[in-house]
This record gives C-alpha cells, structure tokens and sequence, in this order.
C-alpha cells in the first residue's frame, strides 16, 4: 500500500472523519497517531491496519482498499 491508497482508502472509510482519526487518535499498536507514523516511515498498511483495529472497522473492508479502478481501454 502506497502513502496515497493509504489516504484514499481512509478517506473512503471515514469521510469527513478522516482527518481528525488520522491526526489526533493515538493507535495503540503504534503509539502514535497515523500522520507521526506517516512521517516516521511506518509502512502505510500497517498504519492502516491499526486505524482498523483502533476503530473496529469490519475485516472485509481492511483489505484490497484504497486502490483506484483500473482505467478503461
């Protein structure tokens, strides 16, 4: 997961939310909040998964997320 599908697929879940669980909600599994994870070159999935965690959201949205559509020929 790129930094970008990281923040695409955290838009995508949390909406207008977003911003606010990415820069003032500490993860526990990271002890920091998912933008100082961010800048300290934790992997974007694995900030993803503990946004996860953090906020129960369901298993069957965790995964394959955040990408785009592939184009159209």
């Amino acid at each position: 997961m790129r930094r970008s599908e990281f923040l695409r697929a955290v838009d995508d879940e949390f909406g207008s939310r977003a911003n606010a669980l990415t820069h003032d909600l500490i993860l526990g599994a990271l002890g920091r909040t998912a933008v100082e994870a961010l800048d300290a070159g934790v992997p974007p999935r694995d900030i993803w998964l503990a946004l996860c965690e953090e906020t129960d959201v369901p298993a069957e949205r965790r995964y394959g997320v955040g990408r785009m559509e592939p184009r159209k020929r």
